[in-house]
């Protein structure tokens, strides 16, 4: 039996882009995410493409699941 109130966490779904690479691409979306959500937990890189124009790459986007404590006031 688990005493006490356990914590509640919400996933949201971002993408985040780079011209460099993906894990500028996800450090985008946290960095940006961390200025308006609070206790950010994890971060997980769901998918990774890339945005082809003129048969060039242009940008990388990464896909990011991140979870943060829900807050239930």
């Amino acid at each position: 039996m688990i005493k006490g109130k356990g914590s509640v966490y919400r996933i949201t779904e971002l993408v985040g882009t780079s011209k460099t690479s993906w894990e500028d691409a996800a450090r985008t979306a946290v960095e940006t995410a961390s200025k308006t959500l609070r206790d950010l937990r994890i971060a997980e890189v769901t998918k990774t493409d890339l945005l082809i124009e003129d048969g060039k790459v242009v940008a990388y986007r990464a896909r990011v699941n991140l979870s943060f404590k829900y807050d239930a006031k």
